[in-house]
């Protein structure tokens, strides 16, 4: 049977189920690449040395591949970059034509290639053998031109490809994406890289906005609506009017919050005489703060999961003394909602 009668009898198959055969070579590929990184006198070993190495540069991973294997590149250099390790993108073609001047000392060249015979990688390869760069290579062919060549030999697994010829890259650039993760979650953790520090690197979008901190959101000072034990009523509901929160303050003498007054609270008042009643007579002494450090999803998650969601939270020091106040609408004008 020729190729195309062939591939005419797999494309008759229920596209559900050639889809499902799919997934199941690439999930295999995926397998075969978590055993072989758990084997530490092969990848396991080859990938511990490699973590070593970018953990010790003084400079930046350059990211390299071609075709399919320079698509894989590029994703794994966003993610190097944005998890905490300098890096790079360059082109291989590129750098045959004056590119390579980005390459500098200090740098660690990872270079991608699935046959490890790719001729467009010969120049950077070369490159970074005669500065004396690291050359980091992925490839699925240990005995390959850029195996051979490179200071840490990466040879993933070589398995079919998923689509019927076995020729369009599959299950190898699958493999490829996911070495690429597993080696930038693994220099994460090495240098105790935090979501604080996730956040510095992402302050763009939703999930920026949600990294954000409370300090970064909170309004201070003059914004704040504050009032003391004695105040009058009446003087409180002024300052709740004013400030805008439905809420107000009340510090004592030292400054530290002694109680909460929020515009529910102003309402179940309202059967009192407001010329004579005080404000510590109405607060409540132990209303729901946070710190400056919590994020601003945490905030909003505070504030909707009580049985009676609120609008404001006062943000205290470590005195318990109030620096800030978040508002619902501030944390969902940055994006966090």
């Amino acid at each position: 049977m020729n190729m195309s009668t062939h591939i005419s009898s797999q494309a008759s198959s229920s596209p559900g189920v050639e889809a499902a055969d799919v997934v199941r070579t690439e999930r295999a590929g995926l397998d075969a690449l978590a055993e072989a990184l758990e084997n530490p006198v092969g990848l396991g070993g080859a990938f511990a040395e490699a973590v070593e190495i970018i953990l010790a540069l003084p400079g930046r991973v350059v990211v390299t591949g071609i075709g399919k294997s320079g698509h894989i590149a590029r994703k794994v250099q966003a993610t190097l970059a944005s998890t905490g390790t300098p890096a790079i993108f360059v082109h291989p073609a590129e750098a045959s034509h004056g590119d390579l001047g980005m390459v500098q000392k200090g740098d660690a060249v990872l270079a991608f290639s699935n046959s490890g015979e790719t001729t467009e990688l010969g120049d950077i390869a070369a490159h970074a053998r005669r500065t004396g760069l690291p050359l980091l290579a992925v490839t699925s062919r240990s005995h390959s031109t850029l195996a051979s060549a490179a200071t840490v030999a990466l040879t993933l697994p070589s398995l079919p490809e998923s689509c019927p010829m076995g020729l369009a890259p599959t299950t190898s650039t699958l493999t490829q994406l996911a070495f690429g993760d597993a080696l930038a979650v693994a220099l994460l953790r090495q240098r105790g890289f935090t979501a604080t520090d996730f956040g510095t690197y992402h302050p763009g979008g939703r999930l920026g906005a949600r990294l954000r901190t409370v300090r970064e959101l909170m309004r201070t000072d003059n914004a704040m609506p504050l009032a003391t034990p004695n105040t009058p009523m009446r003087d409180v509901i002024v300052e709740m009017t004013h400030k805008a929160l439905g809420c107000v303050a009340i510090l004592g003498e030292n400054g530290t919050l002694a109680g909460l007054i929020t515009d529910g609270d102003l309402r179940r008042a309202l059967d009192h005489d407001l010329t004579t009643t005080l404000a510590k007579d109405v607060m409540n002494d132990s209303p729901l703060t946070i710190g400056p450090g919590i994020f601003a999803s945490e905030a909003l998650r505070l504030m909707n999961e009580r049985k009676r969601p609120i609008t404001s939270l006062f943000v205290l020091d470590d005195e318990r003394k109030p620096i800030g106040v978040v508002h619902v609408h501030d944390l969902i004008r940055a994006g966090v909602g």
